[in-house]
């Protein structure tokens, strides 16, 4: 049996090279980068090392970037810290109805204590309106979040001109960019934005680190209370052999991003062509042209999408119905609720996400076995027989 991986959204494979450079930091190099010692000045060289190298991919001074333990922690560290250090300014907080559950949960939290927090809605393909952005903003709002490309449905938002009004606005923006970086250019200064969040699993390195950026002069409050590790800014002992591998593998993307990208649009986009000529009834989810170069979302009418998951399973093929961040609720995904479809379509949807190692031979398979993947579950669907 064929295993093929097409779940790239919720996480990819570490790259081999990212491994090889971590190693040494579990046994040879593992001292503590605040000790003072010639272990520690070793490990305290490859954590700035690694600062800078994520630096510059993201256009940013090193000073400006500080590493978490992943995307939820960075998500939380903006949401939280902007809160607590702009409270006597204003209690608004803007963001979108299609964040992820690292942005959404704790904006709920604030609004349990008094905060007033604005969902803004989006249209049909999962954009953000920069004129609804301009329009929610009041002279009591501190902060906008908006994510620079879905996870579920891969739409891409217009942060550069969402930044340009914040900006102009003098409101403070933060970007998820966890689905983003290592797969499409990311430039802070370009996307106008004061903070941004990325995480290492995204793009091909180890989980359980992930980093944020912090624009010179942006007022947050720590996340995480000890220690002066970060500047003050995040207390814990530094996870070098993680930082260090974060910083290969945005190495790595950066050298190989272009071509790795027009390969991927070209499965993508085969996807996209191909799946709605063999199955009937398939709507598209996300935006068509701006989206994701390796992200396809389907909504397959009649049947579930955990259904179809397990069919493909068993042939072989790892695939997702949305975020994996959600996979036990059995409520149907927020994001495609919030793009306008009812709730029995937007249980059959099928997310298809791919990587480096992706072979167009993958693809063929996949189209191949779908189509008799879903003929085989509407066979069996009341739903189907009533149409």
């Amino acid at each position: 049996m064929k295993n093929i991986y097409l779940d790239y959204a919720a996480t990819a494979p570490c790259d081999p090279e990212v491994v090889k450079e971590m190693e040494p930091y579990f046994f040879k190099k593992f001292g503590n980068a605040s000790s003072l010692h010639a272990y520690g000045q070793e490990a305290k060289k490859a954590l700035e090392d690694s600062r800078q190298t994520t630096a510059e991919f993201l256009g940013a001074k090193s000073e400006e970037v500080i590493f978490t333990s992943g995307g939820t922690e960075s998500d939380n560290n903006v949401i939280f810290g902007v809160a607590g250090a702009l409270e006597s300014k204003g209690n608004h907080i803007i963001t979108s109805a299609i964040e992820h559950h690292a942005i959404i949960e704790p904006c709920k939290v604030l609004e349990k204590k008094g905060f007033k927090v604005t969902y803004l809605g989006v249209d049909q393909d999962g954009v953000v309106s920069p004129d609804d952005v301009k329009k929610a903003i009041t002279d009591q709002t501190i902060l906008i979040s908006i994510m620079q490309a879905n996870n579920e449905i891969g739409t891409i938002q217009p942060i550069s001109q969402i930044g340009k009004i914040a900006k102009e606005k003098g409101v403070c923006f933060h970007t998820d960019a966890v689905q983003t970086v290592g797969h499409i250019p990311v430039n802070v200064d370009d996307l106008n934005v004061d903070l941004l969040s990325l995480s290492a699993h995204k793009f091909y390195g180890p989980k359980g680190v992930g980093a944020l950026y912090i624009r010179k002069g942006t007022r947050i409050g720590r996340f995480l209370c000890g220690g002066d590790q970060e500047k003050g800014r995040r207390a814990s002992t530094h996870n070098i052999s993680g930082i260090v591998g974060l910083a290969k593998a945005i190495e790595l993307c950066a050298k190989g991003m272009d071509n790795e990208t027009k390969f991927l649009l070209s499965l993508r986009d085969k996807l996209i062509k191909e799946i709605p000529k063999t199955i009937p009834e398939v709507r598209l989810n996300g935006h068509p042209n701006q989206r994701l170069p390796n992200n396809v979302n389907f909504s397959i009418k009649y049947i579930e999408g955990e259904s179809i998951l397990l069919s493909l399973d068993m042939l072989g093929i790892a695939a997702s119905t949305g975020s994996a961040c959600t996979s036990s609720s059995l409520e149907p995904s927020h994001v495609l609720l919030s793009i306008g479809l009812d709730h029995a379509t937007a249980h059959g949807s099928l997310r298809i996400s791919m990587g480096r190692w992706t072979k167009e031979s993958d693809v063929n398979y996949l189209l191949e076995n779908l189509p008799k993947v879903v003929e085989k579950l509407r066979a069996m669907s009341p739903l189907y027989e009533k149409k």
